[in-house]
């Protein structure tokens, strides 16, 4: 009966927690990802290979960019975690395939999360970044898993 009872929570809630949820798609790099609720559009890039995100009431930031591959993947990522260190960031995770990065980092009472993924034509890349305080460490787990699965190439 507790297992029905959870199954039948999971079918409704699931709908409600989808519910308020944007696409942002770039059609520079071909690439989307889903943009969680209440997070307004602060800018677009002037290049057209992003756009930055607040949430309203609340310091938690989103930006996603895209961009030409100078060398090669692992070496985009590898800078990328280097540039955040030198921003004081202490990596905390970090996780690396030939085709998707991701890490977290913490700085004082904020938390960083990026994710990168090479796009279908092998020469560029997608990413996002989001940073929010620590205190919203939990509510923010599940934003930042979606986040992760939504960001991929249109392909």
């Amino acid at each position: 009966m507790r297992i029905l009872l959870i199954a039948l929570f999971a079918l409704i809630a699931a709908p409600a927690f989808a519910q308020g949820w944007d696409r942002y798609e770039n059609g520079r790099f071909g690439y989307g990802v889903d943009i969680p609720p209440g997070f307004g559009n602060q800018n677009f890039s002037d290049n057209g290979d992003g756009a930055s995100f607040a949430a309203g009431g609340n310091p938690t930031f989103l930006t996603v960019w895209g961009g030409n591959l100078t060398d090669s993947f692992e070496e985009e990522v590898s800078q990328r975690m280097a540039w955040s260190e030198s921003e004081a960031w202490n990596t905390t995770y970090q996780a690396t395939t030939p085709r998707w990065a991701s890490w977290s980092a913490i700085k004082g009472f904020r938390i960083l999360y990026q994710r990168m993924v090479l796009l279908c034509d092998g020469t560029s890349y997608a990413a996002f970044r989001m940073e929010y305080s620590v205190t919203d460490a939990s509510k923010m787990d599940p934003v930042v898993e979606r986040l992760v699965q939504s960001l991929r190439g249109n392909c």
